[in-house]
């Protein structure tokens, strides 16, 4: 039997309050980047409800996005045991790149209406935390600005297909020029999905809200333009040479799917739902990665995003097959929040949660955690 523990020795996960010690009460608490649901909820008090509602909605029923988080929860964890792990780096390649984190930040439209810095206060966010930032094409900073504040740290340039076809191509080849590292093409919206809170609330852009990247003249598309205003196959090659970078296939939620891609040039392919706001109901995510790794995942590397909200989510997906994962809304909440501090901050804490949760179960290497890590919960 153990001899008894001093009583002035620690016990892991408890200490003795010192004498004069200030009591929690006494002490200021830290703005809640790790609580979620009140940083979710304090984004909500800082925003004219219309734009919160663009930020947090989803299409339809909202089903997918009511269910994307749950999803995730639809696995369970087992873990090893004396493995001696105390400690976990989360340093990783994507694409060939070095980064400091399997998490990174989602492409996330006009966040100049969440803070006056936008894309700016995110990119620098996203390099103090060692993070990939995607940037979107609907962002209120051109990409050659946004990817000057990302200060040397990698990322990829998300390309919708909204305007004409020159002045596409044209922000392909910008974004090759400015030093972004990947093109993730965004393919699951031929149109717009049914968004019901903008409907309601007859959501419009803010004026004079910035809209960077689009036409200097506000030319609108030619009927020819709208005709092929969606992407196709043979699109991942050719926007690939025109922009000299690797091609990310975003929003691919089946296996065949995935393969097509790959055989028509995708460099990776990134299991998504759009956050939600586009098919409803839509399978979620944490259920459509496992059949698109096994597609493909012995020739690409896979990505996924959709209702992350954890660290053990983040393993959860490293588990399946995916290579990162990117966080979405709860960026945008931290960078309402807090600017570019509140954005580092919640990566932060999901690069901590992550490594902890890696060390319980025995798992040092974010590159290589064993698939046997998870089960179907039960």
């Amino acid at each position: 039997m153990a001899p008894p523990r001093p009583a002035d020795s620690p016990v892991p996960g408890q200490r003795r309050r010192a004498v004069g010690e200030p009591t929690p009460e006494d002490v200021p608490a830290e703005p809640p980047f790790l609580d979620l649901g009140q940083l979710e909820d304090d984004a909500r008090a800082h925003l004219p409800a219309d734009v919160f509602d663009y930020y947090a909605g989803g299409a339809e029923s909202e089903t997918t996005l009511a269910e994307a988080p749950e999803a995730w929860r639809s696995w369970r964890l087992r873990p090893r045991v004396l493995r001696g792990i105390t400690s976990v780096p989360l340093s990783t390649d994507l694409l060939g790149t070095a980064v400091g984190s399997p998490i990174g930040v989602a492409p996330w439209a006009y966040q100049g209406m969440a803070h006056p810095d936008g894309e700016l206060a995110t990119a620098r966010g996203a390099a103090a935390a060692g993070a990939l930032m995607t940037v979107s094409t609907s962002a209120t900073h051109t990409l050659e600005e946004v990817a000057a504040a990302s200060a040397g740290s990698s990322a990829w340039f998300q390309l919708y297909r909204l305007h004409s076809t020159a002045h596409t191509e044209d922000l392909a080849r910008r974004a090759g020029n400015a030093g972004y590292r990947a093109l993730v093409l965004t393919v699951d919206l031929p149109l717009l999905g049914r968004r019901r809170r903008d409907l309601r609330s007859d959501f419009a852009l803010p004026a004079g809200l910035r809209m960077a990247n689009h036409p200097a003249d506000g030319a609108r598309p030619s009927l020819q333009d709208l005709a092929t205003a969606t992407w196709t196959f043979d699109d991942i090659a050719r926007f690939g040479r025109l922009s000299g970078l690797p091609v990310v296939v975003k929003g691919v939620l089946r296996g065949d799917d995935a393969v097509r891609c790959v055989r028509a040039g995708a460099a990776a392919v990134w299991v998504s739902t759009h956050g939600g706001r586009q098919v409803d109901p839509a399978v979620a995510s944490a259920h459509a990665l496992p059949e698109v790794v096994d597609a493909v995942g012995g020739d690409v590397e896979v990505y996924a995003d959709g209702g992350i909200r954890s660290g053990s989510d983040v393993l959860t997906a490293l588990a399946l097959g995916a290579r990162a994962v990117f966080v979405g809304r709860p960026t945008i909440w931290g960078l309402t929040a807090g600017g570019a501090d509140g954005v580092a901050r919640v990566l932060d804490g999901f690069g901590e949660e992550l490594a902890h949760t890696m060390a319980l179960c025995g798992v040092d290497d974010v590159r290589s955690v064993p698939r046997d890590t998870v089960v179907p919960a039960r």
